[in-house]
């Protein structure tokens, strides 16, 4: 079904553009509208026939999920906005604050539901149990878990949180119909009325999990780390170009999904001609641009590799530097000899977590180079690293 709908709304569109991007949203909120609002209608009807808080409540809940799907598109409309002269890097996080307010939303109706249902507890009130019932709250739970799967399939095609905040919305729309069911089967069958905490057990669910989606959309927006998988393709790409001997200082900036801008320094032989080496470098920011659609910006850094004093000099640092700490490691290390000593000077990267202060690391790393050359004045640079190692 979904891949029919793909060909039906997206037929002729490059699947790397905004505009897919764009198309599948709108897909992806007006499917689920009119699901919803179909549920909401049956349950509602069913709900109040059978005097059951616990079904009516989980009619809102689908109304609450289309109102969620109307933020979606609105979101995913504001988010094809093209960038302008006030936002030049896009309006893609327009998405993000979607997946924000279906969270919000989600966390809400919970709280809501728990409200409801304790007051239901205190004062419960007897529900009839029919076959409709039964019916529409199974054929309910057959809907949510396709729109699940609908929802999950498209949000993974286009790495949308929003989709896949939708689609865990409607696995929780499962679980709770589920036992709204059961505990109506409980109370016919035994005359035992479980329905306010049906009700209770159920925005639990709702508040807990709509928690969890603030959390993984607030992520984004507050500027997280990117996947170690686009780090290790971003890295393997600079390194797999004839010249480039290292890369280091890189970081990715997030305006929205499609829309990621990065920069890097690369390591490449002082002693070869600056025009080769540009051109290089240029060919590996078309390269990322065509590729992953992903706009680099690369810094040019020469290193000395004709003098086997200072390449030594380099791997040694690098290695008793490494010994401190794993993840720390040197970059653009160069000698400036005078007659009484030598300056070596470098920069260390360092992870946000170590657990020392710059001076203490600072302090560290010029003892151990004094001790190996105690002519040597060490000058260090400490940086931090914006991304997480792509070991």
């Amino acid at each position: 079904m979904t891949d029919l709908l793909l060909k039906i709304f997206a037929k002729g569109i490059d699947p790397a553009s905004t505009a897919y991007r764009t198309r599948i949203g709108f897909l992806a909120s007006t499917v689920c509208i009119a699901c919803n609002i179909v549920l909401c209608a049956a349950k509602a009807a069913v709900g109040v026939l059978a005097g059951s808080v616990s079904i009516v409540a989980d009619a809102v809940n689908n109304l609450s999920d289309a109102s969620s799907n109307i933020v979606s598109l609105l979101g995913f409309k504001l988010a094809s906005k093209p960038a302008d002269e006030g936002h030049p890097y896009g309006h893609g996080r327009y998405e993000y604050l979607a997946g924000l307010a279906v969270a919000v939303i989600v966390s809400a109706l919970g709280l809501d539901l728990v409200k409801e249902s304790v007051g239901k507890i205190f004062s419960p009130e007897p529900s009839e149990f029919s076959a409709a019932l039964v019916a529409v709250l199974l054929g309910s739970m057959a809907v949510k878990f396709w729109m699940m799967l609908f929802n999950r399939s498209l949000g993974r095609r286009i790495d949308s949180e929003t989709l896949i905040a939708t689609a865990a919305d409607s696995r929780n729309d499962v679980v709770t119909t589920g036992v709204v069911l059961a505990c109506a089967a409980i109370g016919a069958t035994t005359g035992v009325s479980l329905d306010g905490w049906a009700g209770v057990g159920v925005g639990a669910f709702i508040t807990a999990s709509g928690i969890g989606l603030i959390r993984d959309t607030v992520s984004p927006l507050l500027g997280q780390m990117p996947s170690p998988e686009l780090i290790s393709k971003i890295q393997e790409k600079i390194l797999s170009y004839p010249g480039v001997l290292g890369t280091h200082d890189l970081m990715v900036h997030d305006y929205g999904p499609g829309r990621q801008f990065a920069s890097a320094h690369v390591e490449m032989a002082g002693e070869a001609d600056p025009f080769v080496a540009h051109d290089t470098l240029d060919n590996i920011e078309q390269d990322f641009k065509r590729s992953m659609g992903l706009t680099m910006t690369l810094h040019y850094d020469p290193i000395v590799t004709d003098d086997p004093e200072v390449r030594d000099m380099r791997h040694w640092i690098d290695l008793h530097v490494r010994e401190i700490d794993p993840r720390l490691s040197i970059h653009d290390l160069r000698c400036v000899p005078g007659p009484t000593h030598t300056n070596v000077i470098f920069d260390c990267v360092r992870p946000h977590d170590l657990a020392m202060t710059d001076a203490e690391l600072k302090g560290r790393i010029q003892a151990t180079v004094s001790e190996r050359w105690p002519k040597a004045i060490c000058v260090v640079n400490i940086d931090s690293s914006y991304v997480s190692s792509a070991q």
